[in-house]
């Protein structure tokens, strides 16, 4: 395997866990008004107890997405170049969401009122939905391909994105991270909480399997190779494993589904590029290939050897910290608000 083809699976493989770790966080923000109603007396410890599931990991799951866009700056440059400004809207978009949604749970418990509460739980919905939705659309076009001119500038509009494929695939992340995240919850919590997340999976499940098996079917007649139906086989065996976990409420069986399943489905899109990057529809001449965006050789030795030290650092802590917040919560360990009045109080 020669370094670049390294590089180009290091970086599949660092998108591949930003999609099942931070896809379960997604989830759990979309499910904050389903599995947390306000008309409920305990709505609101209901919704921070959703919140603290993800409380001690939502940040760190982050970093699997900042590390994945550095080392594809460093090691694919032009395909950083190209991509960044194809998805410039849809990745301001991402960004935007995911600042208001890191805003709005940093902040949610710092003031005690109802209305700021339920603001910052509109702002953890809208960056979770925003992001589950175009993440989707993103690398669907990636896999389609762009019109891509010889001087490797993407000549299409924001409309360009918004074809049959990508919504698709849109579609496709935006259930299977509101499963993920409801088989999460069912894990993570017991008595009511779990079983409001139990029967939530129970009915998303099958439409989850549906659209994803329906994408990469698509994905796979369209764009695979023969190798890749193995890929198309295991995560379809995940996606059934899926549903026969959610159905019987067994969620730890469920959530290694899921998981096997988003995974499966990252690597298809990865393995249908290969060894394209970006893939260009006005010229097959002009796609962007691992070979024509890769940095030099000595810059990949380097990157080599650094990722060898820090990436074991970085998964060993975070495996701890899953391990140190392994046990469930219940609306009992919920203590009331200590947060500060919205306004003085009059002297």
């Amino acid at each position: 395997m020669t370094l670049e083809n390294f590089w180009f699976v290091l970086i599949a493989f660092m998108f591949v866990m930003y999609f099942v770790l931070e896809g379960f966080d997604f989830g759990v923000g979309m499910l904050m008004p389903i599995l947390g109603r306000h008309t409920d007396p305990d709505g609101d410890k209901r919704r921070r107890v959703l919140l603290n599931t993800i409380g001690p990991v939502w940040d760190g799951n982050e970093v699997w997405l900042i590390t994945g866009g550095a080392l594809l700056f460093a090691a694919f440059g032009g395909w950083y170049a190209t991509m960044f400004s194809a998805f410039y809207l849809a990745l301001f978009l991402i960004l935007i969401g995911l600042i208001v949604r890191v805003v709005a749970i940093e902040w949610r418990g710092k003031i005690n009122d109802v209305r700021w509460r339920r603001w910052c739980d509109v702002g953890i919905g809208l960056g979770s939905w925003l992001p589950a939705i175009l993440w989707g659309v993103a690398f669907a076009n990636v896999v389609r391909g762009l019109p891509i001119d010889a001087d490797h500038q993407y000549t299409g509009g924001f409309f360009n994105l918004l074809n049959p494929y990508a919504l698709l695939g849109g579609a496709t992340t935006l259930l299977a991270f509101l499963t993920h995240g409801a088989v999460f919850v069912a894990l993570k919590t017991s008595g009511e909480m779990r079983e409001a997340a139990q029967d939530f999976a129970a009915r998303s499940a099958i439409p989850t399997a549906v659209v994803a098996a329906a994408f990469l079917v698509w994905t796979q007649l369209a764009y695979g190779d023969t190798w890749t139906w193995a890929i198309v086989v295991v995560a379809a065996v995940a996606a059934v494993g899926m549903v026969l976990g959610a159905v019987s409420r067994r969620e730890g069986w469920a959530f290694a589904a899921t998981c096997v399943a988003i995974a499966g489905t990252v690597a298809m899109l990865f393995a249908s590029l290969f060894p394209d990057v970006m893939p260009s529809t006005t010229d097959p001449a002009f796609s962007l290939t691992i070979a024509n965006t890769s940095s030099s050789h000595y810059t990949l030795v380097i990157m080599t050897w650094a990722i060898a030290i820090a990436a074991p650092v970085v998964i060993g802590y975070q495996a701890y910290s899953y391990w140190v917040f392994r046990k469930r919560l219940s609306i009992d360990h919920i203590p009331p608000s200590i947060g500060l009045p919205l306004q003085r109080a009059d002297k």
